[in-house]
């Protein structure tokens, strides 16, 4: 006779669409009951896209039915529709409404990258065919403009008195750095910081895109606070390195995407390792597996790992970011991979769903 264990076993063969994990390691098996060959179990997910349960009501009936003595199997399928980001309480609707999906990239503290990984992903995202804006909401260190190669100011349509924002590399960019004096300090208080803010959600002219990366302020402080609640966020990218410190404040950044209801698509561990181009060998200057165990203790995906690379440097000086200067290095791939993660994340719309243990054990 089958038991729960090899019906449990089959279902993990059963991936949900679109993405590499299976039904059970995120969760979504409940109830399973073996009577003899009689099979019974429940599939509970969240998702924008119901139409995806019949497909995988289906998988998994054939897995159970290839178990050994199983005679007759029941699917109750249970599929609760997901709350939008733009339903959330404080965003508004109005925020960037041409854009299908907006991202935020985050640090809990300064210097970990979070700059190089939005521009690296959005001209990944730009490589997968997406149409891609890049919005720098990072006031007081403003870099997008010089990670991208822009120069000039941007232009003001005349038609409706809206910011045109200036493009490279295929990806619309908007920062402050492109309207201030590159050697004139931004010394403002909170409330001016907002304004700016306001102008470039509400008066820049963006049009229609697929995706929207945010490079937001490292720190958890208003301006992220303020943003990540006005704007109907799809969910957020959390960058960390892999030393300790810079740990315990990415898991203070995480903490506050869930107090605002933003749901976090997973953490990246920037600068993880180092190959020596002589010999080949590869050091892990500021230690391993941080951001992978952060992110199994928290429950969020762990989106890999990217090297340090001298070349993540000169590109980021020059205004050719790696993914553009040498799209075969590993860690034009790391960022590759990761634009590929998040945007099958977002298209099944299961951004933000916990992986890792789920709250419900999958045999009862």
């Amino acid at each position: 006779m089958p038991t729960q264990e090899a019906v449990v076993e089959a279902l993990k063969k059963v991936k949900f669409p679109g993405l590499s994990r299976d039904i059970v390691s995120f969760g979504f098996v409940r109830d399973v009951k073996v009577d003899g060959g009689d099979v019974s179990f429940t599939i509970h997910f969240q998702s924008e896209n119901p139409s995806v349960g019949q497909q995988l009501s289906r998988d998994a009936e054939a897995a159970v039915r290839a178990v050994p003595g199983v005679q007759n199997v029941r699917v109750q399928l249970e599929v609760a529709q997901r709350q939008m980001p733009s339903a959330m309480p404080g965003a508004q609707s109005g925020m960037l409404e041409g854009v299908r999906f907006k991202i935020a990239v985050a640090s809990g503290k300064g210097g970990v990258g979070k700059s190089t990984v939005s521009t690296n992903l959005s001209l990944a995202l730009r490589g997968l065919g997406y149409t891609v804006g890049l919005l720098d909401a990072d006031i007081y260190g403003p870099s997008q403009q010089m990670m991208l190669g822009i120069e000039g100011r941007p232009q003001i349509d005349d038609r409706d008195e809206k910011i045109i924002p200036m493009e490279n590399h295929g990806v619309k960019t908007m920062s402050l750095g492109l309207i201030t004096d590159p050697d004139t300090p931004v010394i403002w208080r909170g409330p001016m910081v907002m304004k700016a803010l306001d102008q470039f959600l509400t008066d820049v002219k963006w049009g229609t895109l697929d995706f929207m990366i945010i490079d937001l302020p490292p720190g958890t402080g208003d301006a992220q606070l303020t943003l990540t609640q006005k704007v109907p966020l799809t969910g957020a990218v959390v960058v960390t390195t892999p030393q300790d410190v810079a740990l315990i404040d990415a898991r203070k950044g995480l903490a506050m995407f869930r107090k605002v209801n933003v749901p976090v698509l997973g953490i990246i561990e920037n600068m993880s390792y180092f190959i020596c181009r002589h010999c080949g060998q590869r050091e892990e200057i500021f230690g391993h597996g941080g951001g992978k165990r952060t992110a199994e203790m928290l429950g969020v995906p762990f989106l890999g790992e990217v090297p340090i690379d001298p070349k993540v440097v000169i590109g980021g000086d020059t205004g050719e970011p790696i993914v553009v200067l040498d799209p075969e290095s590993a860690a034009a791939k790391a960022f590759q991979e990761l634009a590929v993660q998040i945007a099958r994340q977002v298209e099944s719309g299961l951004a933000g769903h916990t992986h890792g243990e789920p709250e419900h054990a999958h045999t009862h």
